[in-house]
């Protein structure tokens, strides 16, 4: 790469992360999630954008994907640091798993896990014959992958944006907090599994059916060592004696422990991001001896690089050729009415109010990260279209606002989001201003 090269490359990565976190903070000032900020700057950035002025001025500022040869190198980069952000952001997802069920919660949280996940998701493999699946199906061209990631796109809760969501709103201590993470935890790994399978069938392409079966139960064996053996396994290694990585460089052990959860994965052929998601969830076991090492990594990752990540994803949405209202309109409403009913229904099946359902419905929409992450995957792997791509993405980011917004609103109105939970919370206090620089990331 040469210096003009290596400069043109400067130039992208710098309009990406400060973009990013310009309108990140400018949303989070408007009391928005911060990632809608995010994947704005790329939208803005992108072709949506820049396919309206001079072709010269779009390829100096931001050539992705360009058929330049002298840009490949500029495409390999940005799509390492794409990678990598995506990576990171699955990886602190994993290590929010610490500290949330509580045993007073454990009834309350299996009703709202399994029926506001199991019943949207059955009744999406139930529809399936009814569904156009024929007009969201990717260049693997297969129904079934297209029907998991549907099914999960309907089911899935965040646990990055909605954690950033309640820690804005300075309720991320309150039990209504503690049950909503504890949903989107229960959600993520089961339905992480589910698009780990779906992933192993659309790569498995027209191969033999052995072939497929020995895909899918490696990706399976993979998923249940990572959840059950592994986290007891690193517990034992972080306090091992012998462990001089973990004693002199903690932050570089864990990247390194990241890097080999990742290297087995490879060798398996099982998807990077379920990976990610099994080492951040096997070092939270373990996270008091590792706090501060997981908390600097998790502020890096948080400042440079999943700021990239969801700038990519909004470049990637070309709004002028891969948009389809009609798609979104119908997914967006049928998503959302189904996940609505389902988790209102476990919530009240769990105890709760009709007032504190809905709030626990609402909050639980949210698909923030794991929609986007889901929609990345399926894309890459080619299960989905563009047009479903973005869809997916939007569905992501209006149920993530619409979800904070609602929260404030109730907060605002000094009702409490669960009976018997103090309404006087404090809101409207900026994430940087709160005082807890490790809860802001």
């Amino acid at each position: 790469m040469s210096n003009s090269e290596f400069g043109s490359l400067t130039l992208q990565l710098f309009l990406l992360i400060t973009t990013a976190h310009l309108l990140g903070h400018l949303f989070t000032r408007l009391r928005q999630p911060r990632v809608i900020g995010e994947i704005l700057a790329g939208v803005l950035l992108g072709p949506s954008v820049l396919s309206h002025v001079p072709v010269r001025l779009a390829n100096f500022l931001m050539p992705l994907h360009s058929a330049d040869a002298s840009r490949i190198s500029h495409d390999a980069v940005i799509g390492f640091l794409y990678n990598l952000g995506l990576m990171l952001l699955m990886f602190a997802s994993g290590a929010e798993t610490k500290g949330l069920f509580n045993r007073t919660d454990r009834r309350e949280i299996a009703w709202l896990g399994s029926v506001g996940t199991g019943v949207p998701f059955l009744v999406t493999m139930l529809a399936a014959p009814l569904l156009p699946l024929g007009l969201l199906t990717g260049a693997v061209n297969q129904r079934t992958p297209v029907l998991l990631v549907v099914g999960i796109a309907v089911a899935v809760t965040s646990i990055p944006v909605i954690s950033r969501i309640l820690h804005d709103l300075n309720i991320l201590h309150t039990r209504f907090a503690r049950l909503v993470l504890g949903v989107a935890v229960l959600e993520d790994i089961v339905l992480w599994a589910v698009l780990a399978i779906a992933t192993a069938l659309a790569a498995a392409g027209s191969v033999p059916q052995a072939t497929i079966a020995r895909h899918v139960a490696a990706t399976i064996v993979y998923f249940g060592v990572g959840m059950i053996l592994a986290p007891k396994l690193l517990k034992r290694l972080n306090r091992a004696n012998w462990n001089v990585l973990a004693r002199t460089s903690p932050v570089g052990y864990v990247v390194a422990v990241l890097l080999a959860y990742a290297a087995v994965a490879a060798a398996l052929d099982v998807s990077l991001v379920f990976a990610a998601f099994l080492a951040g969830f096997g070092m939270a076991k373990d996270s008091e001896r590792l706090a501060d090492s997981l908390d600097a990594l998790k502020k890096l990752s948080f400042a440079v690089f999943i700021p990239i990540y969801f700038a990519v994803v909004g470049y990637r949405l070309d709004l002028s050729k891969s948009f389809s209202f009609s798609m979104l309109a119908i997914f967006m409403v049928g998503a959302c009415a189904l996940k609505l009913v389902s988790a209102g229904a476990g919530a009240r099946l769990g105890g709760f109010s009709w007032r504190d359902s809905l709030n626990l419905a609402v909050a639980t929409n949210a698909r923030g990260g794991p929609g986007i992450v889901l929609a990345s995957v399926a894309f890459d792997a080619g299960i989905i279209n563009a047009a479903f791509y973005t869809t997916l993405v939007l569905v992501a980011v209006l149920t993530s606002q619409a979800a904070g917004g609602w929260l404030e609103y109730v907060l605002r109105k000094g009702w409490p989001l669960l009976s018997g939970q103090p309404s006087d919370t404090a809101i409207g206090v900026p994430v940087e201003d709160a005082g807890d620089e490790k809860l802001a990331a």
